[in-house]
């Protein structure tokens, strides 16, 4: 009978994929919102096992990993956008300046503020300093060649695509201060992070992702035209790309989730103007939309089952600060100086959202090293990540839509031209 039930509760799910997205688009509601509250409604009332992280934790990190993956594929094909130094300079801002602040702010309040050793604290601020790829789509730009990409949603969605590429070197560095000893040599150690964690999985990842991504636009685009992969019109294709892109990078030891991104920005540079793209990228949303709604569902159902019980009002002091005020100081810090209005980047140093790539760190550190609290770690980042579901996504719709209307009374246009900002142009 639980078999059955679980199957009517899939088709149920997927149903939802496709009908809240239009149900909710002029409300401020998200579907993340009404997923965890399903999640969190179904595993209460009919006392399901609890999905607790910390009791299947390699479950844990393979389907937060793949989600994120999808994402990341998502966020690459829909960017219209050469990439560039100066059309993607608020992206290069918020890498550079913005999500370092970040990760120290929030390693200073896990480490000052909650008492958590430095290995624990530099976790915490890995892991919550990135905008989440997942579930930022609201307030990302639209699908290919739609039009809608200004200049905060385009900085938004570039910077969710690239910001795993900062935040996976401090995971990995939380993982090596977690597994010092007493005999360690310091300076080899960092030497030996810096090397490895920073320059060659970076290099790697942003390598392979080109090459994957332009030998696949030429079996896409540019071969025999009986051959192309783009006459086939199956929009799974994606998929396979996502996957290749990201297993090849993580065989030469780099940052596959850096690659996926980078190999769907260099399949839309080989040929921008290609209708297929609009095909391949319904798909991978459409599979993204699934995976995400049954992770949040997941998710409601550790609520309910005390995920956040070790959260007292320090850490939920904690929480507020890092959404409210170091991400947006962050922000801000970043964008000083950029020539953009002040409300855009508000806007942008307010959105960003913490998601599901926040769950995927914590997860990836928790299996490759004892942090001593993984219980606190848990419920902290459950915590910022449901206050980040209900803030963002109750306000996303309201604020971006008095944004738009802004921008037109002042002459521009919703979507951005020539990778400048409509107020600029």
């Amino acid at each position: 009978m639980s078999y059955v039930v679980m199957l009517v509760g899939l088709g149920l799910l997927v149903l939802l994929v496709a009908w809240l997205p239009m149900v909710l688009k002029e409300l401020p509601l998200s579907l993340p919102i009404i997923c965890v509250g399903l999640g969190y409604g179904v595993f209460t009332v009919f006392r399901l096992d609890a999905p607790d992280p910390m009791t299947f934790p390699k479950a844990t990190e393979r389907l937060t990993e793949l989600l994120v993956l999808v994402a990341l594929m998502g966020a690459g094909l829909k960017l219209d956008r050469r990439l560039g130094w100066r059309s993607w300079m608020v992206t290069w801002r918020l890498l550079g300046i913005t999500m370092p602040l970040s990760i120290l702010g929030i390693g200073l309040i896990g480490w000052l503020g909650l008492g958590l050793s430095p290995a624990a604290a530099i976790l915490l601020g890995g892991a919550l300093a990135p905008t989440d790829p997942v579930l930022a789509s609201d307030i990302q730009v639209g699908p290919p060649q739609s039009g809608e990409e200004d200049e905060i949603r385009f900085s938004l969605t570039s910077e969710a695509g690239l910001n795993d590429g900062l935040a996976f070197p401090f995971v990995h560095l939380a993982v090596a201060v977690a597994l010092l000893n007493g005999g360690s040599d310091l300076g080899m150690d960092a030497l030996r992070w810096f090397a490895l964690d920073v320059v060659w999985k970076l290099a790697a990842g942003i390598g392979m992702g080109w090459i994957v991504g332009k030998l696949l636009a030429f079996a896409t685009f540019r071969v025999p035209n009986r051959a192309k992969l783009s006459r086939t019109g199956d929009g799974f294709v994606s998929l396979g790309i996502t996957l290749i892109a990201y297993g090849a990078t993580e065989m030469v030891a780099g940052y596959g989730f850096v690659a996926v991104f980078v190999s769907a920005v260099a399949l839309r540079d080989a040929e921008r103007s290609h209708r297929y793209h609009e095909t391949l990228h319904g798909f991978i949303e459409q599979t993204e939309r699934l995976l995400m709604m049954v992770m949040l569902v997941l998710f409601g159902g550790t609520l309910a089952h005390g995920l956040l019980y070790p959260v007292g009002w320090g850490a939920l002091a904690a929480a507020v600060a890092i959404l409210f005020v170091v991400r947006p100081l962050a922000g801000l810090a970043g964008l000083w100086g950029s020539g953009m209005p002040l409300g855009e980047r508000l806007a942008i140093g307010f959105f960003g959202i913490r998601g599901m790539g926040s769950l995927y760190y914590v997860a990836f550190a928790l299996n490759a090293a004892d942090f001593g609290v993984p219980n606190r770690l848990w419920a902290m980042t459950g915590l910022v990540v449901l206050l980040s579901i209900l803030v963002h996504g109750t306000t996303v719709t309201p604020v971006m839509r008095r944004i738009d209307r802004s921008r037109v009374r002042a002459g521009g246009n919703v979507a951005a031209q020539d990778g400048k900002n409509p107020r600029a142009a």
